[in-house]
């Protein structure tokens, strides 16, 4: 089920960073925060109150160069924040006062149905109600004093947030049905691409408006297997979100990709990896999602004999974290190679779903500690009891040891390498547990 997105919109300098990174580096708990994922982020899955939600920074993005008036960029930013978030969050410097930016920016979010809350940064004594209640003018309701570089108040904002998320659903997924999420940056023919498998197959059931706001679920079958396309290819919203402003939101391919069983990660292979597209991909790699890369456009690439060979190293080397990905190269327009991505689909399905008996893993443990002997530090040797499989979608490993902190990263990723190598587990991330034994503990 999609979690639920919370937007902090404002104008630069106000606070918005801070507060992103204490919302979710301090007082709540990083749902995932793995290594090797792109560290310029403008999202984090986070939980406060048991309830998680997705909190997106807008504030962490450049600008396009296009001469628009500053005031304007901000505008239209606020409107894609209004498109895609559940809740939102506008924040103002409570030592500048009010701005015309700001006027501009609490006029368009007047105007929407969904909560707001107006937050005045950089108060430090909330007794001096001068500073904030000035912000009243802003017709958005009771300013909210906090400042974000100390954590003052912010714990109030939260359980604010809480309680104004819409409920949690009680959505239920038929098992048999693949949800495949068609994300990527805008213009990188995902529209297209889905269009044309939908039309290769001809055998669309119907056409059901998905949670997500102009995204379509379009179920249809194949050789006798259900499938789910999940379709954010409808971003853009003429007149009203240019495509400068349309590429800062990422919030409906991440809302798309919590739904989904597999995600299709569709890149311009004419454009090759941008920043943007590592910014999609991490959210579905640390989502634990199975994901096949779609190279589009490569009707586009001039080719030779070893064009595709030095197209994957260059993917491989811009998305590192995606090494377990297969890729496809694909033209939408041409069709080529179009039937593959759903075999692709199947296979990578297949591989997050893969069960190992308990057995088999210690076996192989027992061969990797014998061939590569556990690290140790200070005389004490890491132990590594004993280990197995917890859940599917993605692989889940728990291992039991003595003491954790001599579980070093290096000697996980070796063991990962031997997992992998061993049972497969293709283009699915897989996870590792590390629990220390109580005893070892006290």
């Amino acid at each position: 089920m999609a979690k639920p997105i919370v937007a902090v919109v404002g104008r630069p300098n106000v606070g918005k960073s801070t507060l992103f990174n204490r919302l979710t580096g301090g007082r709540v708990a990083i749902v995932e925060d793995r290594p090797g994922v792109t560290r310029d982020r403008l999202y984090r899955n986070a939980k406060w109150l048991n309830r998680e939600f997705t909190l997106v920074d807008t504030g962490g993005l450049e600008f396009g160069a296009d001469g628009n008036p500053f005031s304007e960029v901000i505008y239209k930013q606020a409107e894609a924040a209004i498109a895609e978030a559940d809740v939102i969050l506008f924040m103002v410097d409570g030592k500048a006062g009010i701005t015309a930016d700001d006027e501009t920016v609490a006029a368009v979010l007047r105007r929407t149905k969904k909560p707001v809350f107006l937050v005045v940064n950089k108060i430090e004594d909330f007794s001096q109600r001068d500073k904030y209640y000035e912000f009243f003018a802003l017709g958005l309701g009771d300013p909210i004093p906090i400042s974000a570089t100390h954590g003052m108040n912010t714990g109030d904002l939260l359980d604010a947030v809480i309680e104004a998320l819409p409920p949690e659903g009680d959505e239920e997924d038929d098992p048999d049905t693949i949800k495949i999420a068609v994300i990527g940056k805008p213009n990188v023919g995902k529209s297209s691409m889905v269009n044309a498998i939908l039309g290769e197959e001809r055998v669309i059931v119907s056409n059901i408006p998905g949670t997500t706001r102009d995204a379509i679920d379009t179920p249809f079958e194949r050789e006798g297997k259900h499938y789910v396309l999940i379709d954010t290819a409808g971003m853009r919203r003429k007149g009203k979100i240019d495509e400068s402003v349309e590429r800062y939101s990422v919030m409906r391919s991440l809302r798309a990709v919590d739904r989904s069983d597999v995600v299709l990660m569709v890149i311009d292979a004419s454009q090759g990896v941008t920043e943007q597209d590592k910014k999609i991909a991490g959210y579905a790699h640390e989502a634990g999602k199975a994901c096949v890369l779609v190279l589009n456009k490569w009707d586009l690439v001039p080719k030779d004999d070893k064009t595709m060979n030095r197209f994957d190293k260059v993917v491989r080397s811009e998305l590192g974290f995606l090494n377990y990905a297969p890729t496809i190269y694909v033209s939408a327009l041409t069709g080529q190679r179009l039937p593959k991505i759903l075999e692709l689909v199947d296979f990578v399905t297949e591989q997050a779903n893969r069960r190992i008996p308990t057995s088999v893993i210690n076996e192989l443990m027992t061969d990797i500690i014998r061939v590569t002997p556990a690290p140790s530090d200070r005389g004490r040797r890491l132990k590594i009891l004993y280990v197995t499989q917890t859940s599917v979608k993605p692989p889940t490993f728990v291992f039991f040891v003595n003491d954790e902190e001599l579980f070093h990263f290096s000697y996980q990723r070796h063991i990962m390498n031997r997992f992998r190598e061993t049972f497969g587990f293709e283009g699915t991330p897989v996870r590792f547990i590390i629990r220390q034994r109580e005893k070892e503990k006290e």
